[in-house]
C-alpha cells in the first residue's frame, strides 16, 4: 500500500470525524463530543477507529475530545436515538434504513 493512499484515506478519516463533531454543534461540547464518540464507536469499523487514534492533531476539539472518551471510557452509552437500535422483534427506529 503506498504512502499516498494511506496519507489520503487518513485525511479523509478526520475529515469525516470533524463532519461528525460538526453535526452535534448545537449541543454543549461535553454532549457533543459523547454523541461523536457514540457515533464513530457503532459505525465505524475498528480499522477505521485505529487509523485515526493516536494521530489526532487534525482534529478538531470535539472530535479529538470523541476520541479521548472512546481511548479512556470505552464505548459510551447511546447519546442520540440514531444510535438506539431495535430488538429482535421492533421495528422502524434505526436510521440506517
Amino acid at each position: 500500500m503506498s504512502d499516498t493512499y494511506v496519507s489520503d484515506t487518513h485525511r479523509r478519516l478526520i475529515y469525516m470525524a470533524n463532519q461528525i463533531a460538526r453535526n452535534f454543534c448545537a449541543l454543549d461540547h461535553d454532549a457533543a463530543a459523547a454523541a461523536t464518540a457514540d457515533h464513530i464507536a457503532q459505525f465505524w469499523d475498528p480499522r477505521m477507529k485505529a487509523a485515526v487514534a493516536g494521530d489526532e492533531a487534525d482534529l478538531s476539539d470535539v472530535a479529538a475530545r470523541a476520541f479521548a472518551i472512546l481511548r479512556e471510557q470505552g464505548e459510551p452509552a447511546p447519546q442520540t436515538r440514531a444510535t438506539v437500535f431495535n430488538d429482535a422483534d421492533e421495528g422502524g427506529r434505526s436510521d440506517a434504513g
